[in-house]
């Protein structure tokens, strides 16, 4: 297993809030919480939207062996891999909010983009720059030498 935030908690504590998370951000589609805790799900959450887009038995098994509930798994396996089948990677989104009261702690949504009632739109994607014709090297040292400014000369005689 890679390595996780401990997250100031036992590993089977640890384990159980991240999975009963991952599902409840699968089901709702936002939640708030802690910022620290919100790039851990982010993490698996991703990885278990990933496992959606399989769409393998296999898939299916091991999503079914980490996230809570057979709503979330048909969920994960339909309609997230529907949205995202043409996307690489990047299916959640994590925008800072607040600081708790309680204990100053700073807060986060942590939400799936593309999705109707999203707190921010997806950026469109940048376009690639134009492709330039290569030149030779003797054409772009002459080039260089356009634009750089003079050489000065550095004189070891101090005018007085």
């Amino acid at each position: 297993m890679t390595k996780f935030r401990k997250l100031n908690r036992p590993t089977g504590h640890r384990m159980s809030m991240l999975r009963t998370m991952v599902s409840q951000l699968v089901k709702h589609e936002r939640i708030e919480t802690t910022v620290a805790k919100a790039k851990e799900v982010r993490r698996l959450a991703d990885n278990m939207v990933q496992l959606g887009k399989e769409g393998t038995l296999c898939a299916a098994r091991r999503a079914g062996a980490f996230v809570r509930g057979d709503a979330v798994i048909h969920k994960l396996f339909t309609e997230l891999a529907y949205r995202y089948k043409d996307r690489a990677g990047g299916y959640t989104r994590m925008l800072r909010t607040r600081i708790r009261v309680g204990d100053a702690a700073p807060m986060a949504y942590i939400e799936f983009i593309d999705r109707e009632n999203e707190l921010r739109q997806a950026k469109p994607p940048t376009p690639p720059p134009p492709q330039r014709a290569p030149l030779d090297p003797w054409t772009r040292s002459r080039l260089t030498r356009q634009y750089a400014p003079p050489k000065e000369e550095k004189s070891s005689e101090s005018d007085s």
